[in-house]
């Protein structure tokens, strides 16, 4: 991925992700860790979902995009997985590329997922997701679409030694509001 850091032009596509991305994604994944002191990529130890990115967000009722470059290289990726118990949808695998941020791609990711998973399960009702109290620029993001934090947090036993914080969105209310 060293290569991709001085590309900023050009088309960003988005489309679903298949298993074969996992590589591409892990690159990402690597690259954006790599900003943060203490956060460590391991894949075989913490990642293996990326041995088959797709069949694992389908396994739990979700799919995972991906914006790719006209060489199509993953620049970020973008995940939502359901469950029907709860009626809420969890965001997961949230990275994008340094090279593209601030153009626009987190939101169309995110838009992406959000109409998805509106058409495909028109009952869920919120939407949230973890992530790491170190990903500042994440927490800007989420805030800025809406999502508030919810006062929860949690510490995994990881080799990052994470910490997370919750935040939630009212699905049910976004629907109500787009006329889903």
């Amino acid at each position: 991925m060293a290569n991709i850091t001085a590309h900023t032009g050009g088309e960003v596509t988005i489309r679903p992700a298949f298993n074969r991305d996992g590589d591409g994604i892990a690159d990402l994944i690597a690259l954006v860790f790599a900003d943060y002191p203490g956060c460590v990529f391991d894949r075989a130890a913490e990642f293996p979902e990326l041995d088959a990115i797709a069949d694992d967000f389908k396994a739990d009722d979700g799919r995972i995009w991906i914006a790719v470059d006209d060489q199509d290289r993953v620049l970020g990726c973008f995940g939502v997985k359901y469950d029907a118990s709860s009626r809420e949808g969890e965001l997961h695998k949230v990275y994008l590329h340094p090279a593209v941020r601030g153009r626009g791609t987190a939101q169309k990711l995110m838009a992406k997922a959000l109409a998805w998973l509106g058409q495909t399960h028109p009952e869920c009702q919120v939407v949230m997701l973890w992530t790491d109290t170190r990903f500042e620029a994440g927490h800007r993001f989420y805030e800025k679409c809406g999502f508030a934090r919810t006062g929860e947090s949690r510490i995994l036993d990881d080799l990052s030694n994470s910490s997370e914080w919750q935040f939630r969105f009212d699905f049910a209310a976004y629907q109500k509001a787009l006329g889903f």
